[in-house]
C-alpha cells in the first residue's frame, strides 16, 4: 500500500501544517502576498531558483487573508485594486 502525499500549507494563524490536499493558492512569506499557482511573477522567481525558501501555500483565499496576506498585483489585479482601496480608506481587507 502506498502512502498519500502530504503537503505543507500555511494556516490562518500563520503557522505551517501538513495536509493531504494541495493548496489552491501560493504566497510569498517575506512580502505577505498571495496569488494563483500559475502567477507569471511567482513562476519567474521559481524558475530562477530564489523563491522556494519564501514560498508558502494556502488551502484557500480566506486562510491567506486571515494569515495577513494581500492579493498579488499581477495575477489578481482586480482583488489587488480592491485591497489597495480598502487600505487607503482605512478599512480592513476581508476579500
Amino acid at each position: 500500500m502506498t502512502e498519500k502525499k502530504q503537503y505543507t500549507l500555511m494556516g490562518a494563524d500563520g503557522k505551517p501544517y501538513l495536509s493531504y490536499e494541495k493548496g489552491t493558492l501560493g504566497g510569498n512569506k517575506r512580502e505577505k502576498i498571495y496569488g494563483r499557482l500559475d502567477c507569471p511573477s511567482a513562476n519567474y522567481w521559481v524558475k530562477r531558483g530564489t523563491y522556494q525558501k519564501i514560498r508558502v501555500f494556502f488551502k484557500d483565499e480566506a486562510t491567506a487573508i486571515a494569515a495577513g496576506y494581500r492579493p498579488c498585483g499581477r495575477c489578481m489585479r482586480k482583488k489587488y485594486k480592491r485591497w489597495k482601496a480598502a487600505v487607503e480608506a482605512g478599512e480592513v481587507w476581508r476579500g
